[in-house]
């Protein structure tokens, strides 16, 4: 890394070399104008050794006024061409600005070969890409949002209309209160997703460690969702040896639920949701796995990011910010979340540094 900073400095002063290079041969160029000038008014006797200190001022004032209306000429005329760059780079910063994303950096010939031009085009082209990228999936985020918030809400009032009209069969009613509070409570989890999201972004520094039962804690996540897995028949391997962890307990049990979550609503019917510990010196891994639907290799790397949702097609559950409130938790931490797939077995691991 400090080899690259070194390079990228020395690109750099190569690069301001360059146009100070540029701006010295105006420089050159005004001072020899202005040379011949004299040379020309010396040889036709306007400029003589014995003019008086009063004509010689006058004389040396209209040659600085005539230096100075060469050089603004000369400057104007072809600094437009060194200038164009720039000119070039405040206006695609001034478009990114005004929110048009898709405003792309590029140059021609040897001025886009410098090594200090490439990357400047290359980090605006990448930070324009991000932006648009991240444009789309706030967009995104909120149709899906709001289509997530209106189905629950719709289903409560359309019950609770039913409930209000009575007659209704002492069965039928607890039917419908049994719906009213599962959506109920699935509008609470979404609603608690994005304050957790909005939360932990806010956060630089960890707070609040201590050393906890981890093995516990994920048994208790597990019980937490018992009405998700049920459902689907779903069995759980759970780790036999009580692990202890370092690091912020109500945070890290948002990471559990929200990995533990995630299996279930991946896994096949009738399946199993595996999840395993392993402690070392400095590290603890929990590896949370199920077996379903294997998540395609080009989208490994963008499940992590805000309101990015795998599943396409939003048949199930969730507004994509589950698992950024993972990465980001983890972060905090200091550790590290992957994914991996294999043989029909999705794999989230998460790597936690550990004191002795």
């Amino acid at each position: 890394m400090k080899k690259l900073n070194i390079a990228g400095h020395r690109q750099r002063i190569s690069l301001l070399l360059l146009f100070s290079g540029v701006v010295l041969i105006f420089l050159l160029i005004t001072t020899a104008i202005v040379g011949v000038v004299v040379f020309f008014l010396i040889n036709n006797g306007a400029l003589r050794p014995g003019e008086t200190e009063f004509d010689a001022g006058a004389l040396l004032l209209r040659l600085v006024l005539w230096s100075f209306v060469i050089g603004a000429v000369l400057a104007f005329s072809t600094l437009r061409l060194p200038l164009k760059p720039v000119n070039k780079i405040l206006n695609a910063m001034s478009r990114l600005a005004a929110g048009d994303y898709s405003v792309r950096l590029g140059f021609r010939g040897a001025f886009a070969k410098h090594p200090t031009v490439a990357e400047l085009t290359e980090s605006f082209n990448k930070m324009a890409a991000e932006l648009e990228q991240t444009e789309m999936l706030r967009s995104d985020f909120i149709n899906n949002i709001s289509h997530e918030f209106k189905t629950p809400i719709v289903s409560i009032a359309g019950f609770a209309k039913l409930l209000k009209r009575g007659n209704l069969t002492e069965e039928r009613e607890r039917e419908c209160l049994d719906i009213i509070e599962e959506e109920s409570l699935r509008l609470s989890q979404m609603a608690t997703n994005v304050l957790n999201l909005t939360k932990v972004e806010s956060q630089s520094i960890l707070t609040n460690v201590s050393e906890y039962d981890l093995s516990e804690q994920i048994r208790n996540c597990v019980l937490m969702l018992e009405n998700k897995w049920s459902k689907k028949n779903i069995d759980f391997s759970l780790p036999e040896n009580e692990y202890f962890a370092n690091g912020n307990e109500e945070m890290m049990k948002q990471v559990w639920i929200n990995l533990i979550d995630n299996a279930i609503k991946f896994s096949d019917d009738s399946g199993v949701v595996e999840i395993g510990i392993e402690r070392s010196d400095k590290t603890v891994r929990v590896a949370v796995s199920n077996y379903g639907e294997a998540i395609p290799e080009e989208q490994r790397a963008r499940i992590f990011n805000k309101f990015y949702q795998a599943d396409e097609s939003h048949a199930a559950e969730g507004n994509g910010v589950g698992l950024a409130v993972v990465k980001k938790i983890v972060g905090l931490h200091g550790g590290d979340v992957e994914v991996s797939c294999a043989d029909g077995k999705t794999t989230f691991t998460v790597s936690l540094p550990q004191k002795k």
